[in-house]
């Protein structure tokens, strides 16, 4: 754990409407909750400030529901307010999670003014059948629009998500996807399959069998072709899910997965301390909004989670995890912790051992949760 680092994330729970896929902590809100909810965030951050006491913050990440739902003045409001409270490195990566359809000039022109300096964009897809199947606002067309709003704002990086296995969704529906994203220039794409929630609309569907998703191995096929289409392009895959041009990957993900420090700030948002704690703020808004200080759970995390986490979160960066710095942490070598784990899987050709390094392989990066489980 990098001891003298510190995140921040920002939980922004307001979106347009709710999607068919999206969990319980997602919702519209009305203009007066909205600043009611942004009074109770920057009262949170300032009751917190002690917390960081020591590090210097590398990444701040507004993310939701659909932070750019927000006016413009709310999000330049909460970084005034970030910046009284913690000290903020002149590199940092302060990302915010955009929708299209969300944009406008206006908003944009704050973003900058608030120090934003990432966007991350919510596209799905560029079909729009897909799209309004998954209860998207937006559609193909709208990406452009939005895309050429944070340009014209002065932004140069930016990044997209995108959802494959989508119910109907067909091969060449996904490749169209990526071919038409990749006219953006995009400095990073993060091209997650669809996890079907419980007590989502689609999570009801699937338990009534009305859901009908690709099969298997058509998921499996739009992995690979994204591996190969991606590296053609120029983005490398850098973890499981994430893709970027050299040096463009998002510092805020690689933090959570090297353990680094963070502070969530923020309905049900999770923080872990520099002292291995673990916890939630409230996951209902009336509670948060009476008292945003009062925490939902706590737990300190024993030598024991802190390797589980070390291992399971490390490999899922393809250049996997340092066998060094795992025992400059614990005092142990991985191999004396799981050793019969590792000794397995490098035998099954799923993990690689190189250079001082443990990582998945091609075949282990496709049966990656076979994997993970011998290490939770």
């Amino acid at each position: 754990m990098k001891q003298n680092q510190l995140m921040i994330y920002v939980h922004i729970p307001f979106c347009v409407r709710k999607c068919r896929y999206c969990d319980f902590l997602s919702f519209p809100g009305s203009q007066e909750t909205q600043q009611a909810y942004i009074q109770a965030l920057q009262r949170e951050i300032k009751e917190r400030a002690g917390e960081g006491a020591g590090c210097k913050v590398s990444s701040v990440f507004f993310g939701g529901g659909t932070p750019s739902v927000l006016p413009g003045e709310s999000i330049i409001r909460i970084m005034e307010t970030i910046r009284e409270c913690y000290q903020l490195s002149p590199e940092a990566e302060i990302t915010l999670e955009a929708n299209p359809g969300t944009l406008s000039p206006e908003k944009t022109r704050m973003w900058k003014e608030a120090g934003i300096n990432r966007i991350s964009m919510g596209v799905q897809s560029m079909d729009d059948a897909l799209l309004a199947a998954l209860g998207r606002i937006h559609r193909a067309d709208t990406v452009e629009k939005s895309v050429s709003l944070i340009r014209e704002a002065g932004f140069t990086r930016y990044s997209f998500d995108l959802m494959m296995g989508l119910p109907g969704q067909s091969l060449a529906q996904w490749m169209n996807t990526l071919e038409r994203v990749m006219e953006f220039e995009p400095e990073h794409l993060s091209c997650y399959s669809l996890i079907v929630e419980e007590g989502t609309e689609f999570g009801d569907l699937y338990d009534q069998g009305q859901l009908i998703l690709p099969p298997e191995e058509t998921e499996r096929t739009m992995y690979h072709e994204t591996l190969r289409f991606l590296k053609e392009q120029g983005l490398f895959q850098y973890e499981i899910s994430n893709f970027a041009k050299p040096g463009a990957h998002s510092r805020h993900n690689v933090g959570y997965w090297e353990r680094t420090p963070y502070l969530g700030f923020g309905l049900g948002a999770a923080s872990l301390t520099t002292g291995n704690v673990r916890f939630h703020d409230q996951t209902s808004l009336s509670a948060y909004l009476a008292d945003p200080s009062v925490r939902e759970d706590e737990e300190r995390l024993s030598k024991e989670d802190q390797m589980s986490e070390f291992m399971f979160l490390g490999l899922r960066k393809t250049e996997g995890i340092r066998i060094g710095e795992f025992a400059r942490q614990f005092d142990l070598r991985p191999e004396e912790v799981f050793g019969e784990a590792i000794q397995r899987h490098l035998k099954d050709g799923l993990l690689c051992q190189e250079n001082g390094r443990l990582f998945l392989s091609e075949k282990g990066l496709d049966l990656a949760n076979q994997v993970f489980v011998d290490f939770v």
